[in-house]
């Protein structure tokens, strides 16, 4: 079912702090910013050669990443991404298996413009799963 590894998200306090970390410290390629409104969070890509890594900051009042940051103040790893062929065939099958999928069980339109869905982190050993159809 898995694909390879899209991104691991990391939620920050500040992202500009943290795309000058990224580019200048790290010497990194990091993508402009896109704003998220239909998933409360605006985001930047630190592209690698073999991944990326997405970092996350609130937008809006009602922002997931707020309340992660309110438990987390410094931030940290928010959630990781695989890549699947069918995410619709992965939703039934991963339901079918007890797997319990957030939000209303519809995929939504992610920041690469692809659908997503997200698993539960009690299903996961405490980590946020995303899917990302490729």
């Amino acid at each position: 079912m898995l694909g390879r590894l899209n991104h691991v998200a990391i939620a920050v306090p500040d992202l500009n702090a943290a795309i000058n970390r990224y580019e200048k410290v790290l010497g990194a390629k990091v993508s402009a910013p896109q704003h998220l409104p239909e998933h409360g969070v605006t985001v930047v890509f630190v592209e690698v050669e073999n991944t990326k890594t997405e970092l996350l900051f609130p937008l809006g009042d009602n922002s997931p990443i707020g309340a992660f940051l309110e438990k987390n103040p410094s931030g940290g790893m928010h959630h990781m991404c695989y890549e699947v062929d069918d995410i619709l065939a992965a939703r039934d099958k991963l339901i079918e298996d007890g797997v319990r999928v957030l939000g209303d069980g519809n995929p939504k339109i992610g920041a690469h413009g692809k659908p997503v869905l997200f698993l539960h982190p009690k299903d996961f050993d405490g980590t946020l799963i995303e899917l990302e159809q490729v």
